[in-house]
């Protein structure tokens, strides 16, 4: 590499950790592909670090149809809104075990112990340690793999008493040594759960002094998300319930984990709604998580709106909707050959609504909105908040246009703090609606 390629890596290197900050709901990501996201908090923010679909190389990386990763990402965010990419933090190309390059740094886990964070990844049927002083890196991978060990999806659980236990595919289970990177007793795999078909992804969690343990498993044709729980990290467990059912996409496979923060438990998982004709480049997401009073969890929906508070300040994609009209509205890709641009809602029809909850007015008075959007015809929306019969906050006009455009309008009414925000389509002429915007 020569020196002006060189500086021009460091440099874009430093452009992407500064500036690579993406707003999201489902899916959390959208510059690329990611799936099987273990979240935990580290330094009072989320961090998520899930692996990387990418396309095969030419020639490389096994069946063109299949799985195929060099890399991991990990990305940040305090508000569950605003995601920050950290850039690569580990590659094939830096295992120094790896004799060669596999593309299947599958699912991976990422621990905090005294005041050192362990990156655990599977790569080449091992799971290696990579280790930094900050959750976002730089990590040095060990030179050897943890001996004793083979398998992909390594969860790592941290008792209170700072013992910690590996977890990985097939529900095996094994202490680790003090060091975080040695295994302190023999592997076993966890008993008394359901043998039939494929079980993966383990992820270990502990609330309330009950041990739980979840796990992605193909009871039918996909993946479904299950749970255990047991009165010590090792077991004995004993089967609960479904987190979630088989994705309605069809996606065949459903990796996760569950993080509480700050007070609210969330489950992350993926699906393919970016890639909704090959299941192979999956998108991470995010939903609320709740439990019972006796420690069982209820069954989580998925969902397009996902998670946290988005400003009204910042372009909100009503297409990740809360709720949506039963006639006359729908959603759509944007471009379909270029699906990371998102969706648009298309209204069709007189009175057909779409409601997007949870977002901030702040306390400062709005004076326009601006919605990018088209129309053949013409056509006029309204904006409204909380319900279709909640203030109007602004009627806009669509003007005749064959593009999406950004149209601007005066606001008539007045909001603060944090309200549903609803659009709500007046006549029969229809309208395709990207994004919505205050100021």
């Amino acid at each position: 590499m020569n020196r002006y390629n060189y500086y021009s890596l460091i440099l874009g290197t430093l452009f992407l950790f500064v500036t690579n900050l993406a707003l999201a709901q489902n899916p959390l990501i959208m510059e690329q592909f990611s799936a099987d996201p273990t979240a935990r908090v580290f330094e009072g923010k989320i961090y998520v670090y899930p692996s990387h679909d990418i396309p095969t190389p030419p020639g490389r990386g096994g069946r063109s149809n299949w799985f195929c990763m060099e890399d991991y990402h990990v990305y940040s965010s305090e508000n569950l809104t605003d995601w920050k990419d950290h850039g690569v933090i580990l590659s094939q190309a830096q295992v120094p075990w790896l004799g060669r390059q596999s593309y299947d740094m599958w699912a991976p886990d990422c621990v905090e112990k005294n005041g050192k964070y362990y990156f655990y990844y599977p790569t080449g049927g091992r799971i290696g340690v990579a280790v930094a002083d900050k959750p976002y890196g730089p990590f040095k991978p060990e030179a050897q793999p943890i001996n004793g060990v083979r398998g992909i999806d390594p969860g790592i659980i941290i008792d209170d008493d700072g013992s910690a236990y590996l977890f990985y595919s097939d529900l095996m289970c094994v202490k680790l040594k003090d060091n975080m990177l040695e295994i302190d007793s023999q592997p076993r795999q966890i008993a008394n759960l359901p043998r039939k078909g494929l079980r993966e992804g383990p992820f270990p969690f502990k609330r309330n002094g009950i041990y739980y343990l979840s796990y992605p498993h193909v009871q039918n044709n996909t993946e479904r998300l299950e749970y255990a729980t047991a009165s010590s990290p090792m077991g004995p467990y004993e089967w609960k319930g479904v987190i979630m059912d088989e994705s309605a996409s069809g996606c065949w496979t459903n990796h996760h984990s569950v993080v509480e923060y700050k007070g609210q438990w969330y489950l992350f998982y993926h699906d393919k709604d970016l890639s909704p004709n090959f299941d192979k480049n999956r998108s991470i997401k995010a939903d609320y998580l709740y439990f019972n009073e006796d420690g069982t969890i209820q069954k989580v929906i998925p969902t397009h709106r996902g998670v946290g508070i988005s400003s009204a300040l910042k372009e909100i994609q009503i297409d990740r909707y809360s709720e949506i009209s039963q006639e006359g509205a729908s959603i759509a890709f944007v471009d379909p050959n270029q699906t990371k641009n998102g969706w648009k809602t298309i209204l069709a029809a007189q009175d057909a609504w779409i409601r997007y909850n949870k977002v901030d007015f702040g306390q400062n008075k709005l004076k326009s909105v601006s919605v990018k959007a088209l129309s053949e015809t013409g056509s006029t929306i309204e904006i409204r908040i909380d319900s279709i019969d909640g203030q109007l906050l602004a009627k806009v006009d669509i003007a005749k246009n064959s593009n999406l455009s950004e149209v601007k309008a005066a606001v008539s009414g007045s909001a603060s703090g944090v309200h549903d925000l609803v659009v709500i389509h007046k006549d029969a002429k229809p309208v395709e609606i990207d994004w919505v915007k205050f100021e």
